[in-house]
């Protein structure tokens, strides 16, 4: 997820693209560029790191003068934060430059076939091989070279576009990535968020997909696929600035929650081709996976409750052992690792200390290390033998979502991954389970829309000072996650328990009017948690419950019932993971917390 701002007018462009870009700093922060068209042609700054290092280097934009410019603020996908990997690109000819969100699926033979023709690529980047599609089809017609370029793009874009030729004028384009026109009077603009408008402008065009913008100061034209000229309305924007940075959300983390089906559509999309699970970037051969026997997960935190949910659906699919390992424990109990062991490293920053440690450890023992980390480029990225990335785009909040929601979706694209290349799914299996990944975006959102009571529940029981989470096999996985996030939020003590381990201690605990979330959603354990239910509240525990949409035997025993949408019983812990996500929000803002900077906690743990 990044960020992508133009502007036309009278004013100097390089000042309104920076303020423009720190307001869009939340989409992506590990580099910037700004180019603005001059009296000598395209000028073009760039640089790794946050937007004040850009400030700087441009000395606040006045070393690139002109009316007419784009710019952007990176999280990288393609290439690790570089200069040359940062975004503007410019052609080889310097008539070009353009800043792009989104991932080209077929950017591979797109390079290819450009490099044949002479074109010299500089970035490892995906967005490159569209500004050498512009000078291959530029021939004086700005618009047509547009429209030829994006007609052989596969994938999301949204971008900006500057000719040197075409004064005054930017071009901007979308195909499933978000980008808003912003309309003045003599200027416009563009950009991924209303956020970097709402300081200049109120009156915005939503673009569509597949539709194309012509800028000029004066006029803004859109077009469809086929050139014909839309008519658009304006749309007039209500909110202030602080609110248009939470996308009207009263926190990040609430807007982060809402983010998440098009953070698993970004995740998983790309990467699901002919109805297969298709991993390019793990090179493990057949014959290195048939000498595989044992996976082990290592993560900490939320990422390890993650890789929980990754043990029962791996072990379940491929027939092959799978632990699932604390990283500040597996550093230090010298392991049972060798050659035959693949690791499974999940961290969200790439750069948590314990689990690099005890990457390192196995590493060292043999061990073949897959990384599953969101910030491309991030130490483990590049201890790892293999990487997949989550793409979930920039977390504000510290509390992670759909940091956890994008690593559970990699964990079950994995798994399916695996079980089809050692032979263990038919192709009738791998249908039923690829058409349930794709599903998950669609799921999260069912899942948000299922439960408008959440908020009154967590009203409810806000003031309890301890609960606890139960449930069974993946239930019990996604527990986990669902208590910690009470806990770091709302700051009351809660605790996960297998349902199981009832009776050998945890029980001790229950009393009267003592709240209880019994997840219930794997059915074949069912019955099974309806005793557990019993049990507890046959000693006077409140029961919310978490089953599955149609559920209407809990009503016996439950206090009160949160539903999810049915799916592939192996995949449950992902929609189940949403209405918790939500109570813990509502229960800590019933209390009164900071809800995206909990104390004491940090975004990325980079110490032991």
């Amino acid at each position: 997820m990044c960020g992508i701002v133009g502007f036309t007018g009278s004013q100097s462009a390089a000042p309104i693209l920076l303020d423009g870009l720190k307001k869009l700093e939340y989409r992506g922060y590990d580099s910037a560029g700004v180019a603005v068209l001059g009296d000598d042609g395209i000028n073009m700054m760039k640089t790794i790191g946050m937007i004040k290092n850009l400030e700087e280097k441009t000395q606040g934009g006045t070393l690139l003068p002109g009316t007419c410019g784009i710019g952007h603020t990176r999280w990288a996908t393609h290439g690790e934060p570089t200069d040359v990997n940062a975004h503007p690109h410019m052609s080889n000819n310097g008539r070009f430059a353009i800043v792009h969100n989104g991932i080209i699926e077929n950017y591979a033979v797109l390079r290819e076939e450009l490099k044949a023709k002479g074109f010299a690529f500089k970035s490892e980047t995906d967005t490159e091989v569209i500004v050498h599609l512009l000078d291959l089809y530029y021939e004086g017609d700005l618009k047509k070279a547009v429209m030829k370029t994006v007609a052989r793009l596969e994938g999301a874009y949204a971008l900006g576009i500057l000719c040197q030729e075409e004064r005054g004028r930017l071009i901007a384009a979308r195909q499933a990535a978000p980008l808003i026109l912003g309309v003045g009077v003599g200027e416009n603009y563009f950009a991924s968020d209303v956020t970097a408008l709402v300081a200049y402008t109120k009156n915005v065009i939503y673009l569509e997909d597949g539709e194309i913008a012509d800028m000029t100061p004066d006029q803004i034209t859109v077009y469809d696929t086929l050139g014909k000229e839309v008519p658009r309305e304006v749309t007039r924007i209500a909110w202030d600035i602080a609110a248009a940075e939470k996308g009207g959300y009263g926190h990040f983390m609430l807007k982060e929650i809402m983010e998440q089906p098009n953070a698993l559509k970004s995740t998983i999309e790309p990467r699901i081709k002919d109805g297969e699970v298709v991993l390019d970037d793990f090179s493990l051969t057949d014959e290195d996976l048939k000498k595989i026997n044992k996976v082990m997960i290592t993560a900490c935190g939320s990422a390890f409750y993650a890789g929980s949910v990754g043990k029962y659906v791996i072990e379940q699919l491929c027939r092959i052992p799978v632990e699932a390992d604390l990283a500040s424990e597996l550093r230090y109990r010298n392991p049972l690792v060798d050659e035959h062991t693949l690791l499974v490293v999940v961290s969200q920053s790439g750069e948590t200390a314990d689990t690099i440690a005890a990457m390192k450890e196995c590493k060292a023992r043999g061990a073949r290390v897959l990384a599953i980390v969101n910030v491309v480029g991030s130490t483990i990225a590049k201890l790892a033998d293999d990487v997949v990335y989550t793409w979930a785009g920039p977390e504000i909040a510290v509390a992670t979502t759909k940091g956890y929601t994008t690593q559970v979706a990699v964990m079950d694209m994995l798994a399916v991954y695996l079980a089809r290349r050692l032979g263990k799914l038919d192709d009738e299996q791998n249908k039923q389970l690829v058409d349930a990944i794709l599903e998950f975006p669609s799921l999260v959102q069912r899942a948000i829309d299922l439960n408008p009571n959440v908020q009154a529940l967590a009203e409810k029981y806000h003031s309890h000072n301890n609960l606890f989470f139960i449930g069974r096999n993946l239930d019990y996985a996604a527990c986990m996650e669902g208590s910690l996030k009470l806990k770091e939020i709302s700051y009351l003590h809660s605790e996960a328990y297998a349902a199981g381990e009832l009776k050998h201690g945890t029980i001790a605990l229950i009393e009267r009017g003592r709240p209880v979330i019994a997840l219930a959603c794997y059915e074949r354990l069912f019955d099974k948690m309806m005793s557990n239910i019993k049990e507890v509240k046959a000693r006077g525990a409140q029961v919310l419950a978490v089953v599955l949409e149609g559920n209407r035997q809990i009503f016996a025993e439950a206090d009160d019932v949160l539903f999810i949408p049915r799916t592939e019983s192996l995949f449950n812990s992902l929609p189940e993971i949403i209405p918790l996500q939500l109570f813990a929000y509502y229960v800590a803002k019933a209390n009164g917390c900071d809800i995206d900077k909990p104390k004491n906690l940090a975004k990325s743990v980079t110490v032991e």
